[in-house]
C-alpha cells in the first residue's frame, strides 16, 4: 500500500514535471552565462594596439600582467602587442597606425626635433639602462681609471657612445685618452668575458647576467653622469587631444601592472611572461626575476620623483637635461623645452 506523497499520483506527476522544467531552465541559464556573457563583455572593450621596442621579453611584464590580470579590461580596453624598432614605433604612433608605443626615450626626443607629433604620456623608466661594465679585477673604480683602457661600444652613433664621452669628461678625460672598439650587440659581452676589452658600455642588465654566470664584474651607471630614461609610453598628439580618457585608462592599467610586481610578485610575473609571450627565456626565469627585483623595481620603475608624484611621473628638469646633452653631442640639431614633449593630463 502506497503512503505519503506517493498516494497522490497526480501530485507526483506535477512535481516531477516542475523539477524537470526547473532543472532545464537552470542548465539553460548556466550555459548562457558561461558562454555568452564573456563574449558580450569582450565585445564592449575598445581594441587598441601598442608597439613595443625590440622583441617580446619578460622585462615588459607590467604590460603583460595588465592584460592577463584584467587591468586593461577594467578600463574598457583590449590590448594587442606588436614589436618594432624604436624609430618605426614613433612614426607609427604619430600616423595613428597604433594607439600607443613603448620606445626608448632618445628616439622620442629625436622625433620631436623632426616635428613628428607624439607625446610622452608615461615616463615608465625613470632612469636609463646604460652602464660601463668591467671585471672587478681590472682595477677600474671610477671614470678616471678608464685612462689607457680599451673600451667597447656597439656603434659610434649609439647612446652608449655618448655616455662614454660624458663619463670621460667627468674625469677630465676625452676619447683620446682611451682606445674605443666598436663591437656588435651579439659579441660585445663575450669580448669583455674573454678579455678582448677592458670594459664595455652597454646595458646594466648584463651585469647581473654575468654575475649569475660566475663572472665577477662591477659597473658604473651612466645616469650618475647623464640624466636619461629608458623606455617610455607615447601616444600621438591627436589621441591625447581627442581621447584623453583612453590615455588615462591605459596608464592607469599600466601602473597597476607595475605596482603588482613591485608588491612582491616578480617571480609570478616572469613565469607568466615566459609562458605566454617570451618563450625564448625559458630556463632563465630565476636570473630574469633577479634582474627585475634588483634593477627594474628599485631603479627603473621607481625614483624619488615617483615617490612624490606617482609611477610614470615625468621629472621635467631631468628631461630638459637629457635634451640639452643630446643637442650638445650633436645627436639632435636643435633644443626645445620638455613641456612640448611631455603630456600632462588635465
Amino acid at each position: 500500500m502506497k503512503t505519503g506523497l506517493f498516494k497522490n499520483k497526480k501530485w507526483l506527476k506535477v512535481l516531477v514535471t516542475t523539477l524537470t522544467l526547473t532543472l532545464g531552465m537552470s542548465l539553460f541559464v548556466g550555459c548562457g552565462s558561461d558562454k555568452k556573457q564573456p563574449a558580450a563583455e569582450k565585445k564592449d572593450l575598445k581594441k587598441v594596439s601598442i608597439q613595443i621596442d625590440g622583441a617580446a621579453v619578460p622585462y615588459y611584464a607590467p604590460l603583460y600582467i595588465a592584460k592577463e590580470k584584467g587591468y586593461f579590461a577594467e578600463q574598457g580596453i583590449d590590448v594587442e602587442f606588436y614589436y618594432a624598432a624604436a624609430a618605426e614605433i614613433v612614426k607609427n604612433v604619430a600616423a595613428g597606425n597604433v594607439e600607443f608605443g613603448f620606445p626608448n626615450a632618445d628616439s622620442v626626443i629625436t622625433a620631436k626635433t623632426q616635428d613628428i607629433p607624439v607625446k610622452v604620456v608615461h615616463t615608465t623608466y625613470q632612469n636609463g639602462l646604460g652602464s660601463a661594465i668591467f671585471k672587478t679585477s681590472s682595477g677600474i673604480k671610477t671614470p678616471a681609471d678608464f685612462k689607457g683602457k680599451k673600451i667597447a661600444v656597439t656603434s659610434l652613433g649609439s647612446p652608449n657612445y655618448i655616455q662614454l664621452q660624458i663619463m670621460l669628461k667627468s674625469a677630465g678625460l676625452s676619447l683620446d685618452d682611451v682606445k674605443v672598439e666598436v663591437i656588435g650587440t651579439g659579441a660585445i659581452v663575450n669580448a669583455l668575458v674573454t678579455d678582448q676589452v677592458d670594459a664595455i658600455v652597454f646595458s646594466m642588465l648584463r651585469t647581473i647576467e654575468l654575475k649569475n654566470q660566475g663572472v665577477d664584474v662591477s659597473e658604473i651607471r651612466s645616469d650618475d653622469f647623464l640624466p636619461s630614461h629608458g623606455n617610455v609610453l607615447i601616444a600621438s598628439e591627436k589621441l591625447t587631444k581627442e581621447n584623453p580618457e583612453l590615455v588615462k585608462g591605459f596608464t592607469t592599467a599600466l601602473n597597476k601592472g607595475i605596482q603588482y610586481i613591485i608588491d612582491g610578485n616578480a617571480e609570478e610575473a616572469v613565469k607568466l611572461a615566459v609562458e605566454k609571450y617570451a618563450p625564448s627565456f625559458k630556463g632563465k626565469e630565476a636570473v630574469t626575476t633577479d634582474i627585475i627585483n634588483e634593477v627594474f623595481v628599485p631603479y627603473l620603475w621607481q625614483s624619488e620623483n615617483t615617490k612624490k608624484n606617482g609611477l610614470g611621473a615625468a621629472d621635467m628638469a631631468k628631461w630638459n637635461k637629457s635634451i640639452e646633452v643630446l643637442n650638445e653631442y650633436k645627436v639632435i640639431d636643435k633644443t626645445f623645452d620638455a613641456s612640448e614633449l611631455i603630456y600632462e593630463a588635465k
